[in-house]
């Protein structure tokens, strides 16, 4: 595939377009075409790898979860946060009903 000629042919790629309802000029079908060539070429080169020894991992990264330790503390006073609430009734915010509920 090295040889310069694309993986890929200007019908594959116009009637990729036609599935996908993509208008394309033959301009950009030849364009797409070497660009999709090339990709082609590329993944054709990462299938010669030899990986025989190389453990499937999902993330190229030692990853963990980093969580703090849940510790209780004071909080904002409620009276203090519904004074500054536009609408509060109860002891809770009062909102406008949502999808036609009766308030």
């Amino acid at each position: 595939m090295s040889d310069g000629t694309p993986a890929i042919s200007t019908d594959h790629v116009a009637h990729v377009a036609r599935l996908a309802r993509i208008e394309l000029t033959q301009d950009e079908i030849e364009h797409y075409a070497g660009h999709l060539g090339r990709v082609l070429e590329h993944a054709c080169e990462l299938e010669e790898l030899d990986l025989a020894d190389v453990p499937p991992l999902a993330h190229p990264y030692p990853l963990s979860n980093v969580l703090r330790d849940d510790v209780a503390a004071a909080s904002v006073d409620r009276h203090e946060v519904l004074a500054q609430a536009p609408a509060a009734r109860d002891g809770q915010f009062q909102v406008p009903p949502v999808l036609g509920e009766q308030a």
